[in-house]
C-alpha cells in the first residue's frame, strides 16, 4: 500500500512538472516572438549590454530560490542569446584556438547561440572587430595574481573600438598529460601560456622542479604540444585537454585559489547607462612633480570613486608613462562628466575607452 501511495505521489509530481514545462516553453516562445518584433524596430547591432545587464540584475534580485543566483543568471543569459540569434547571431572574436579561457569567457558572456571566431594573437582579436569580421572582440586585460596583460593594454590605446562590457572568469588550472602517462616522474616538460605558468609557479617548484617550462601562445596550444612530445604535460582549463585525448593528472594547481581574470569586450557602439556602470580611461600627463595628483584630483572634487590605477610605459617617449584608470559611474553621469572635463584640461592625452555595466561576479 505504501509503495502504491509513493508511486501515485510520483505520478502527481511528474504531471505537475510536465505542465510547468509546457508553460515555460510557451512563455519562452512568447518572449522570443517579442524579441523578434523588437529586432524589426532596431537598426545596427541588436545586442545591448546595458539592457542585458538590467535584465540579469532584475532576475537575480527577484530570485526566490532554491536555484542559486549564478544558475538563474546563466539560464536567462542563454535565453537572451537564443532570442538574439533569431535575427542574427553576434560574432565574437577571441584569443584562440578553441579551448582557451578567452573562449570560455566569451561563451559565458554571450551565450552558446553566438558565433565565436578564434584568432591567433590579441592584435588579430582587435582587428577582427575593427574590420567588421566580428561584431565584438573579447580580450583578457588583467589577472588577480599576475596583474595586467601588457599587450592588451597597448592595443586598447590604439583601437577605435569602444569598451562595452566586462567579464570576470574564475581560473582553474589543471595539469594535463597523455593518457599513457602515469605519474609526475614521467613529466619532463610543461607547456602553457606564460601567464598560466606564472600563476602555477609555486606548485611547479614544489612538484616539478626539474621539468622544463615552455611558454606558448595559448593553453589550447599547450595541450596540443603536450600530446605530441614525449614527457610533455600542459597547464590548461577544465576541458581543454579532452579534444586531444589527454587526462587530468592533477586538478586545481593554481597558486591562488581565488585566481580570476578580467576580460573586456570591445565593440563599435557605446552602451547607454545601465544604472550600475564603470568608465575606463587612458591618461597621459607631463613629467613634473605633482602632475599625477593634479590630474586625478578632479575625481575626488566631484565625488567620483576610482577603482583601478595602472601605469604603462609610453610608446612615445622614454621614461614617460600612460595611466589606465577605472572609475565608478557612466561618462554621461554628471559627476563623471564634470570630472572628465576637468581632467582633459590637465592631461596631455585623455582617451575614454568606454562606459559599460559593472560585471555580475
Amino acid at each position: 500500500m505504501a509503495d502504491q501511495d509513493s508511486e501515485n505521489g510520483l505520478k502527481s509530481f511528474r504531471a505537475r512538472i510536465d505542465a510547468i514545462d509546457q508553460e515555460i516553453l510557451r512563455l519562452i516562445s512568447e518572449r522570443a516572438a517579442l524579441a523578434h518584433e523588437i529586432g524589426k524596430l532596431k537598426s545596427g547591432t541588436l545586442y545591448r549590454p546595458e539592457r542585458e545587464a538590467q535584465v540579469l540584475r532584475k532576475v537575480s534580485e527577484a530570485n526566490p530560490g532554491p536555484l542559486a543566483d549564478d544558475t538563474v543568471v546563466f539560464l536567462f543569459r542563454e535565453i537572451m542569446s537564443a532570442c538574439l540569434a533569431l535575427e542574427r547571431p553576434v560574432t565574437v572574436a577571441y584569443l584562440g584556438p578553441q579551448g582557451t579561457y578567452s573562449e570560455k569567457a566569451a561563451v559565458r558572456h554571450f551565450g552558446h547561440a553566438a558565433h565565436f571566431l578564434p584568432c591567433s594573437t590579441l592584435d588579430e582579436v582587435f582587428r577582427a572587430a575593427e574590420t567588421g569580421q566580428a561584431d565584438f572582440s573579447i580580450v583578457p586585460v588583467e589577472n588577480s595574481t599576475e596583474g595586467a596583460v601588457a599587450r592588451a593594454l597597448d592595443l586598447m590605446i590604439q583601437t577605435p573600438l569602444i569598451a562595452c562590457s566586462e567579464v570576470f572568469l574564475r581560473i582553474r588550472h589543471q595539469l594535463w598529460v597523455p593518457s599513457e602517462t602515469g605519474s609526475l616522474e614521467e613529466v619532463s616538460r610543461v607547456y602553457s601560456h606564460a601567464q598560466s605558468l606564472a600563476q602555477c609557479q609555486y606548485w611547479l617548484n614544489h612538484h616539478l622542479p626539474s621539468a622544463e617550462r615552455l611558454p606558448v601562445n595559448s593553453n589550447a596550444e599547450a595541450v596540443r604540444q603536450a600530446a605530441i612530445h614525449p614527457g610533455g604535460a600542459a597547464i590548461a582549463g577544465e576541458s581543454a585537454g579532452e579534444r586531444h585525448g589527454l587526462k587530468v593528472l592533477f586538478p586545481h594547481i593554481e597558486d591562488d585559489p581565488n585566481n580570476t581574470t578580467r576580460f573586456m569586450v570591445f565593440g563599435p557602439e557605446s552602451p547607454a547607462p545601465s544604472g550600475r556602470d564603470k568608465t575606463s580611461l587612458v591618461l597621459a600627463v607631463r613629467n613634473r612633480p605633482g602632475a599625477v595628483h593634479e590630474l586625478l584630483s578632479p575625481l575626488a572634487r566631484f565625488g567620483v570613486s576610482m577603482t583601478r590605477l595602472e601605469s604603462r610605459p609610453s610608446k612615445m617617449a622614454l621614461w614617460e608613462y600612460v595611466f589606465f584608470v577605472d572609475v565608478e559611474g557612466h561618462q554621461t553621469d554628471e559627476p563623471v562628466a564634470l570630472a572628465l572635463e576637468a581632467i582633459k584640461k590637465e592631461a596631455l592625452m585623455c582617451k575614454v575607452l568606454g562606459s559599460y555595466p559593472v560585471a555580475m561576479t
